[in-house]
């Protein structure tokens, strides 16, 4: 039942009950109900407004895609291209060994394992991962990545 239909059912059950309004309990009575029927008009008036303001915030939202549509047109399905490409790339780190000094590249899961092993000369090694604090720093030994310790 809707908020008005179960604030009518209330005011049945009131005139079934032949409440005296005189009395001190019947008026109290009857002024909850004329609040519960204020508060019930309020919220539909509220709900009608925000299906309102739904409705037109859904066709700014079409007039922004053809807005969008129209000024960047195929540069627009370009650029949604690359960022689900970028997504699906899988990113890849080089690590160096600290043995023979040749670059291994490894995948995020093989780094997260913390232990490489150098494909050229098959030493194993560690990985330490560091932080900087520096917030202006551009590529410090701390924040280039991880680094790597020989483990013999």
């Amino acid at each position: 039942m809707e908020l008005n239909e179960r604030a009518a059912y209330l005011k049945g059950l009131m005139d079934g009950l032949e409440i005296d309004e005189g009395k001190k309990e019947g008026k109290v009575l009857k002024a909850m109900y004329e609040l519960l029927a204020q508060l019930c008009d309020t919220v539909t008036d509220l709900d009608a407004d925000l299906d309102q303001a739904y409705d037109e915030l859904d066709a700014m939202d079409e007039d922004m895609d053809e807005l969008e549509e129209y000024v960047y047109g195929d540069d627009l399905e370009e650029d949604e291209e690359e960022d689900e490409e970028d997504e699906d790339a899988e990113v890849e780190y080089e690590l160096t060994c600290p043995n023979c000094g040749a670059v291994t590249v490894v995948d995020e899961d093989t780094l997260l394992n913390e232990q490489v092993c150098c494909g050229n000369c098959g030493a194993e090694f560690e990985i330490e991962f560091t932080e900087c604090d520096d917030e202006d720093c551009e590529g410090c030994a701390g924040c280039a990545g991880p680094e790597s310790e020989d483990k013999e």
